[in-house]
């Protein structure tokens, strides 16, 4: 009796019809007449009422609910999720689905109102956006139904409840996977370089087509087999990469509803999988005022699991980055020229002054490449028009900060340093851009 009460809800046209009534016996306290009508329509209300109770909690009626959702969801992307409701009943319903979703998503849209013929099937797709990295607890589905005279309203709860983790974006990882094996990435912004020279590892000897080095004709091979002969050249492979994330208050800085600190995440994975796939070993080192996370250059089969599992994990800290400690680590713990890919955020020459002395260090050591984000949301406001004495003053203080940025930017390349100026939502295709061009110009 305690699930029939908690199940039980009173619709809206309830109130309506019994407020109507309440008002006619009102009234019929000054006209008479009103009094017998205004209780036959009561006796009718009780009838109706009782009756869409037996049509609602029918035991002939059957509803059934699934929810399809991925077995991990990607950080950024559109994840596809579905319900499905069917009834199996000869009945025509009202229903209404309020689907419980996690409490990161901050969506209060969640009721969908249709209506369910017999033996019918209704699928409710809807694509969900995480900006959070960690587990989503998507709750139960509440379907309410209604029959046509929609007095009363009836709620069944599906538990179909179920936790899903929130991993960096396996979608773009997928996505440049292939395309980067074979450098067609125009359609994504990345660039197809063209190869001056080669790289320092040999691959076969083959008979010479248009446009093959002339320096590269094997003379030898040439003169055996009667034709021209030249050496084929690959990517040197086995290269240490790392992917080096600043982890400081400075990183969570929120750009389209994520921070920069995961749109590094994000690119690291991606940038991590490519290095594997094409033979070369990743590795990953994440610090604050200390070090986080290091995990040793490596192309072993679970290599990139290995560094998923970690950055799944990681997130900023409310305090400055320790650079020397960094510097410490990275001579302790790298042997070997490797290329570090070092993602941070520099927002003035202030912040840059301080730590130059260490990325010039480590630019001797290894070939550095340091990620410097373009505030975007900046730079739009920047190029609008001032009217007011106030947006002249906000103006202005806008353009500091982007002299400021392009100080950084100057001065990083005067020292030789190499350098990814991008906007956070372009980091991904920069930072492979950025690979591949020093992957072809032989320089790892």
């Amino acid at each position: 009796m305690i699930n029939f009460f908690k199940s039980l809800f009173l619709n809206n046209r309830f109130f309506i019809v019994l407020g109507a009534i309440a008002t006619l016996f009102v009234i019929s306290f000054s006209v008479g007449f009103l009094f017998v009508i205004s209780q036959i329509l009561l006796v009718f209300f009780i009838v109706a009422l009782l009756f869409d109770g037996l049509l609602i909690f029918n035991s002939r009626l059957k509803i059934t609910c699934e929810r399809t959702l991925p077995r991990i969801l990607s950080l950024g992307n559109d994840n596809e999720t579905a319900i499905r409701i069917s009834n199996l009943s000869a009945l025509t319903m009202d229903v209404s689905v309020i689907n419980e979703l996690p409490f990161q998503l901050q969506e209060r849209d969640v009721r969908l109102d249709f209506r369910l013929m017999p033996h019918e099937e209704k699928v409710l797709n809807r694509s969900i956006r995480p900006t959070t990295r960690g587990e989503y607890d998507f709750g139960n589905v509440n379907v309410f139904i209604r029959s046509g005279i929609s007095l009363l309203e009836r709620r069944i709860i599906f538990d179909v409840g179920r936790k899903v983790p929130v991993y960096p974006s396996l979608m773009d990882v997928r996505k440049y996977e292939l395309q980067a094996a074979s450098y067609s990435l125009n359609a994504y912004g990345l660039k197809k370089l063209r190869r001056l020279g080669h790289s320092y590892e040999f691959e076969q000897v083959s008979p010479y087509t248009v446009g093959d080095d002339f320096q590269s004709i094997n003379w030898k091979a040439t003169s055996k087999q009667g034709e021209l002969m030249v050496n084929k050249y690959t990517d040197e492979r086995a290269q240490p990469v790392y992917a080096v994330i600043d982890k400081s208050r400075y990183m969570k800085m929120p750009f389209n509803g994520l921070s920069l600190l995961d749109y590094s995440i994000n690119a690291s994975l991606i940038i991590l999988n490519t290095a594997l796939k094409k033979s070369d070993r990743a590795g990953l080192l994440t610090f604050s005022d200390q070090l986080e996370t290091f995990i040793k250059a490596d192309n072993k089969r679970n290599q990139l699991n290995q560094i998923l599992e970690r950055l799944y994990r990681e997130s900023e800290t409310k305090i400055e980055a320790n650079y020397e400690l960094l510097y410490i680590n990275i001579l302790k713990r790298i042997s070997g020229r490797s290329l570090l890919l070092f993602f941070t955020n520099f927002e003035s020459t202030y912040a840059l002054e301080r730590v130059l002395p260490v990325l010039r260090k480590l630019n001797k050591i290894h070939l550095l490449v340091v990620v410097v984000f373009e505030n975007s949301e900046l730079e739009s406001y920047y190029m609008q028009t001032a009217k007011t004495t106030q947006e002249i003053f906000n103006h202005a203080i806008a353009n500091k900060f982007a002299d400021q940025k392009r100080q950084v930017i100057t001065t990083l390349r005067q020292y030789g340093i190499q350098l990814i100026y991008t906007r956070p939502e372009d980091l991904s295709i920069s930072t492979l851009n950025k690979y591949l061009e020093l992957k072809s110009r032989g320089m790892i």
